[in-house]
């Protein structure tokens, strides 16, 4: 039942993340506040009936700007490319194929729409709706040709673009664009940082539009690489003559060499004796019980090619 479970909410894509009460309700009062003000300035410039209508798809532009304000579809050249270019084809399809079936012309659109915003690299959801719009949105939209492109939807673009700026950059962890938030911390000694190269290979070998930035995916990484390295040994997992290091940086790594050991069963009572053989404490010797030493190491290493590496499942001797 629970595979069936599993099965149908994969199939579906629900996700279940983890995202805190606060950041649920500051998505929201952000989508609040740049629809807010987009409608404050729309209504200087167009008839009050046809706003709600028109401002339609920057509400769309808004879930995204503020839920997931660091997202590739959201980030500024994505809202303001992927509206321009959408309103310019939308227009330009309602004015050349004035005279065909509507639904041809709004389809085109949004087919064109999307290519566009493909080799432009500005993919944002809301410019079919704004393309469409184009279309269907009837003598009032139409009357307006490439005004249309201007006023309203790139006056609109720009007021919601300066309004999630400001919105987001009160909260460290949400500053907008991505490019201005804080950078990830580099990850421990055991694990290889990951190139700008390698993120891209990796990126164009799954060869579909990937909704999360390349900083995300750093600091993803990152975190789950501290996660590991902040994990212990067992008590169990510490034998004689093995190699094991802290983990640590700078003054603080090193290696110890477990040389002896008393095997009574008590945790009080069983201890190792180890030898410092590089880092900080070099060549003393002390003894610990087996649980303490268990704390202190991360993980085993082993001298390899002039240097010490970590032993991994797939390296550790028979």
């Amino acid at each position: 039942m629970s595979q069936l479970k599993s099965s149908i909410q994969g199939f579906l894509g629900i996700e279940f993340a983890q995202v805190s009460h606060v950041e649920r309700f500051l998505s929201t009062a952000g989508g609040f506040a740049g629809i807010f003000g987009i409608l404050l300035v729309s209504q200087h410039f167009l008839d009050a009936a046809v706003v709600p209508w028109i401002v339609a798809s920057m509400g769309a532009s808004a879930v995204l700007l503020f839920a997931v304000p660091h997202g590739p579809l959201s980030q500024p050249w994505a809202l303001l490319g992927g509206h321009l270019v959408s309103a310019i084809i939308g227009v330009s399809v309602a004015i050349l194929l004035a005279d065909w079936s509507w639904v041809v012309a709004a389809s085109l659109a949004v087919g064109l729409a999307i290519g566009a915003m493909h080799y432009l690299r500005c993919i944002h959801p809301p410019g079919g709706a704004t393309a469409i719009f184009a279309v269907i949105g009837g003598q009032s939209v139409q009357g307006l040709g490439y005004q249309y492109v201007l006023t309203p939807v790139m006056l609109n673009a720009l007021v919601i673009l300066v309004v999630a700026v400001a919105f987001n950059y009160l909260f460290a962890w949400r500053r907008y664009p991505a490019w201005i938030k804080a950078q990830p911390k580099p990850v421990g000694e055991s694990y290889e940082a990951i190139s700008h190269g390698d993120l891209v290979y990796a990126l164009s070998e799954i060869d579909s539009f990937v909704d999360i930035n390349e900083q995300d995916l750093l600091r993803i990484y990152s975190l789950a690489t501290s996660r590991a390295l902040s994990k212990h040994l067992e008590p169990s997992e510490i034998k004689l003559w093995h190699y094991y290091s802290n983990g640590e940086e700078g003054d603080s790594w090193s290696i110890r060499r477990i040389v002896d050991e008393s095997t009574a069963g008590a945790d009080d009572t069983d201890t190792v004796i180890y030898k410092v053989m590089d880092g900080h404490g070099y060549r003393s010797t002390a003894y610990l019980p087996r649980g303490v030493f268990a704390q202190w190491a991360r993980y085993e290493v082993e001298h390899k090619d002039g240097q010490w590496q970590r032993v991994t499942p797939d390296t550790k001797p028979m």
